[in-house]
């Protein structure tokens, strides 16, 4: 059986395990964060793996590289493995600013942005708006969950968010010291979609219930959200498919939002949560298992 490395414990993890193992794989959680990592053969024995099932010799792939991209390196340092999403995959993804530009250049349509490369000039802030109408929407470039986004509602509050990313960027350890301001897009729908090897397999739409709604305009799960199985629309997929193709990403969680007369890629996720299978297509776990095999066939 195809032993396949897993980086994330979560609900992911969780609900992959049976449909891929009905299907010839076995998928074992690899630990890559909240533990010691031997770096040396001198510490191997003084720090030994956290669970001895997911020794790193044991994996024949991998489905995405791990999250945190230094601890990552070390844990993979001694796993000849290939991965289905592999660091590249997970560095492009995770650039929201970057992602933009590159659909922009290929003309597949996403929201009015603009990325801010701390320090800027308070002028830099205004200038940038200068083609917008407010709210706009303001956000780190490589959060993920919907953390730190706010919209703002006019010049001085937006500066006033913006004084609060400059305090956090003043820290010397900030890997990441740029944001976007974007336009926003009032009483849009927000969709999930997922795509596999340039194929949309099916899609959630988020949407807060209605105890929660109101006042609030963000529509991430991880901020109480639910998202439902959708029979996507063919111009929904498309726009995924055509996303996901551009980036060169095997398997990719695409957002979109969508209005009355709109549609667009909001941010991408190479290391998409896995939902209840019934909210995708019929034969997801067959496309994605396959994905699997052939990255695992397909090692350099």
């Amino acid at each position: 059986m195809l032993r396949l490395a897993v980086t994330t414990n979560a609900e992911t993890f969780q609900r992959l395990r049976e449909p891929l193992a009905a299907r010839g794989i076995d998928a074992a959680h690899l630990q890559a964060k909240e533990r010691a990592i031997p770096l040396t053969d001198s510490a191997v024995t003084a720090t030994p793996a956290v669970d001895d099932d997911t020794a790193v010799a044991a994996f024949d792939v991998g489905l995405v590289y791990p999250g945190r991209l230094m601890e990552g390196a070390a844990i993979t340092a001694g796993l000849d493995i290939p991965w289905v999403n592999g660091r590249e995959a997970v560095l492009t993804s995770r650039n929201k600013g970057g992602v933009l530009a590159a659909l922009d250049a290929a003309d597949i349509p996403v929201p009015y942005s603009v990325m801010l490369s701390n320090p800027v000039a308070e002028s830099a802030v205004v200038d940038a708006v200068a083609e917008l109408s407010f709210p706009v929407v303001v956000k780190p470039n490589s959060a993920t969950r919907g953390v730190g986004v706010a919209k703002a509602s006019d010049i001085d509050s937006l500066l006033g968010v913006v004084d609060y990313l400059d305090l956090i960027h003043d820290f010397r350890a900030t890997g990441d010291k740029s944001y976007l301001i974007q336009e926003y897009l009032p009483d849009a729908r927000d969709y999930r979609a997922m795509v596999i090897d340039g194929e949309c397999v099916g899609g959630v739409q988020r949407r807060l219930p209605d105890d929660l709604a109101d006042g609030r305009w963000k529509h991430n799960v991880h901020r109480g959200a639910e998202a439902t199985g959708v029979d996507l629309p063919e111009s929904h997929r498309h726009l995924a498919e055509r996303a996901a193709t551009e980036l060169d990403i095997p398997y990719l969680g695409v957002d979109l939002l969508a209005t009355d007369d709109r549609l667009v890629v909001n941010e991408t996720n190479a290391r998409p949560t896995i939902d209840t299978a019934d909210k995708y297509d019929d034969g997801f776990y067959d496309r994605l298992a396959e994905r699997i095999r052939e990255t695992a066939e397909n090692r350099p």
